[in-house]
């Protein structure tokens, strides 16, 4: 037998896939992760009213990766995607299409698949709620609702934005407008049934509050608590009759189902659910869902709504809802009036999937709004794929060739150097396990490439090219190449989640074939002999901007009626106050301001409370930026302060001073901050 493997190993050898098949074939039992059990994730459904831009592709994008991530710990996982297809939008938008809605939402869900898919993720279902199974059981949840008394039949009137497709009261309005969107809101009226919210509202605070780790991050679960839970719930409109694209309501024809009864139900009916206890074998399994990962925009409609289905159905909770920050667009070059809406497929088509996957999920902030623009792209490429891991690997893989002919040898010829590099290497495990056990997935890849630049930073210490001009040192040189490609085979392998055809590319020209999850702590595992490609693949070619742009703008030309607009628009005229001396502007104290905490004011829509540090004092001002800025985004800002306003209350809270604030034609507001670095309390002058 020994001798068998022997001649299969030399023949497979020719081949380098082959090579890795019988690696794969010839692995012990114990390489392989053991199960730790099922892990059920979601995504939040498309809303199928047009193309998905990048923003929506980061959501599909964040989840892959943590679905990848589980299942190289051993969980069973099942990631379930799709997209929502109902409502009085898609029923307008196809009016204006000349088709039907049901024409009109199969392609708008083509679309959204196939992008998906182009970005490389690894769902396991793509659910439709224009799905047969799935209308089928929103039916009978609506029925079985109705039966038991939590749905009652009424007329609903009050302010409904059409966009969003909610009812609001007057007191939820901010500003006089939607509270999602923006967006104007308009008087409505109809009959409609209702679910009696406030029935479960108790039990429901009681969860959140047993359960810490329900709604993440906490900023979410504060915001659910204070805006909706504790001024309490009014009841919720289920059914519509202005519109005829839902699922009806099977008992009374002119109703349908409201979209949020119908969308928040696929997380249950994709995976088997059945209302009259015929449930499969995989909803047995999964439910309840491990993570529901949404935008921070419908975070109220997971964490209040659908848990109170939940518990009206006598159904767990799902263990943790995490609502992620938006990615937008910079407000530099980019516009919707250039044409120039960033869209996955277009951003593929210039710098790669991983590339896009990289900049999507290193570049977003835990809680705060990320930042995307043909610029940032770039210069992240640039700086982190194509300089920090490509011209590593490139520079490993020549080595080991120009010195060694590919052969990669540990002749263990060790110094002081090569034990630091292989605890930052083994310990990396640790720090991006803890990261991503917190769905901190931008820190996680941070430490990943901590490794990368901690093995180029060795490549200097050990200065290769100096070890092989003396013949006494071949053994050290080959012990340094040896570690290098050790370690980059480890965050290769790391990386597998976030970048997973850059991992298979570095892993490949490595010959390197994956080890598992729980081996990645020990240092040494690549076969002593082994050999790496001969002719290293470019990872990522360095890009010039000014070419990247010239191309952008040949495929987004700017109309001239546009550029004229834009010259008009350039400016806000404002109506003119009335002039001041000098001296009355001399009585005002202007100074630079450190804020050091900041909080929402309760009950109010537009206040933060932030504690200003002003050289030795701390001042309590009140602002009404709430709209503009979260509470853990303010903090650590230096802000432009006038300290002599005197004392109001504002909401009942004391205001000690004004934040200065720039605001747009839109209402759009931006604190104004000192252009350089200046200490706290420098006066402004």
């Amino acid at each position: 037998m020994f001798f068998i493997k022997e001649y299969l190993f030399i023949r497979l050898t020719y081949s380098k896939k082959l090579a890795i098949i019988y690696r794969i074939m010839t692995m012990e039992v114990t390489d392989m992760p053991q199960n730790k059990g099922p892990f059920y994730m979601t995504t939040a459904i498309a809303y199928t009213s047009g193309k998905p831009h990048i923003g929506n592709t980061y959501e599909i994008v964040l989840a892959d990766s943590i679905a990848r991530f589980r299942r190289q710990e051993g969980y069973d996982v099942f990631f379930q995607t799709g997209t929502d297809e109902h409502g009085q939008k898609i029923e307008l938008k196809a009016q204006e299409a000349g088709i039907s809605p049901k024409e009109y939402v199969d392609g708008v869900a083509g679309q959204v698949k196939e992008i998906w898919d182009l970005m490389n993720t690894s769902y396991d279902k793509f659910i439709r709620t224009t799905d047969a199974p799935h209308e089928k059981q929103v039916q009978k949840i609506f029925k079985k609702l109705y039966d038991q008394g939590d749905i009652y039949k009424g007329h609903y009137e009050g302010l409904y934005c059409p966009p969003c497709e909610s009812f609001f009261t007057e007191s939820q309005l901010v500003d006089g407008k939607c509270p999602d969107c923006g967006r104007e809101v308009v008087p409505a009226k109809e009959e409609a049934y209702f679910f009696k919210m406030s029935k479960y509202a108790d039990r429901l605070i009681e969860h959140i509050n047993t359960h810490p780790e329900f709604i993440q991050p906490v900023s979410r679960k504060n915001e659910m608590m204070n805006n909706f839970l504790l001024p309490g719930l009014q009841d919720l409109c289920v059914s519509r009759t202005s519109f005829s694209w839902g699922i009806p309501v099977d008992f009374d024809p002119k109703h349908v189902v409201y979209v949020w009864l119908d969308a928040l139900t696929n997380y249950i009916t994709g995976i088997g659910y059945d209302c009259d206890g015929e449930s499969s074998e995989q909803f047995k399994k999964d439910w309840p869902a491990d993570l529901h990962l949404i935008g921070k925009d419908i975070i109220r409609f997971h964490t209040i709504y659908w848990p109170i289905f939940l518990m009206a159905l006598d159904l767990p909770l799902p263990k943790q809802v995490f609502g992620h920050p938006w990615l937008i667009q910079s407000d530099g070059k980019m516009s919707k009036s250039k044409g120039n809406v960033l869209y996955a497929d277009e951003l593929v088509d210039f710098f790669g999937v991983d590339a896009v996957r990289y900049f999507v999920l290193h570049e977003m902030p835990f809680e705060n709004d990320g930042v995307i623009s043909w610029e940032l792209l770039v210069e992240r490429i640039n700086s982190d794929l194509a300089n920090t891991l490509g011209n590593l690997v490139n520079r490993t893989i020549s080595m080991s060739n120009k010195y060694f002919d590919g052969v990669v040898s540990n002749k263990n010829v060790c110094e002081d150097v090569d034990e630091d590099l292989k605890n930052v290497v083994t310990s990396t495990v640790d720090r991006v396990d803890a990261k991503m056990g917190e769905l901190r997935v931008a820190d996680a890849i941070t430490e990943i490439f901590a490794l990368f630049k901690r093995c180029n930073k060795y490549i200097d210490e050990t200065m290769p090219w100096a070890l092989a001009k003396d013949e006494s040192k071949q053994d050290r040189l080959a012990t340094v190449l040896y570690n290098l490609v050790e370690s980059i085979s480890i965050g290769a392998e790391l990386l597998e989640s976030f970048l997973p055809e850059t991992a298979e590319k570095v892993l490949n020209q490595l010959n390197a074939t994956r080890r598992g999850y729980d081996k990645l702590h020990t240092f040494g595992l690549y076969p002593d002999g082994d050999k790496v490609t001969e002719k290293p693949e470019i990872l990522f070619a360095r890009l010039d901007l000014d070419e990247v742009l010239k191309k952008v703008e040949e495929l987004h030309p700017q109309k001239e009626e546009e550029k004229a607009n834009e010259e008009v628009a350039a400016g806000i005229d404002i109506e003119a106050k009335p002039e001041i001396s000098y001296d009355d502007f001399m009585k005002m104290q202007f100074q630079v301001g450190e804020i050091i905490a900041c909080e929402e004011v309760p009950k109010s829509k537009k206040l933060l409370c932030s504690q200003v540090r002003i050289g030795s004092q701390v001042k309590q001002i009140v602002s009404g930026i709430k709209k503009h800025y979260s509470a853990e985004e303010m903090v650590g800002k230096k802000v432009m302060v006038l300290v002599n306003l005197k004392p109001a209350k504002l909401a009942g809270v004391l205001s000690e001073g004004m934040l200065l604030c720039a605001e747009d034609e839109n209402g759009e507001l931006s604190l104004m901050v000192p252009e350089k670095e200046m200490p706290n309390g420098a006066e402004i002058c």
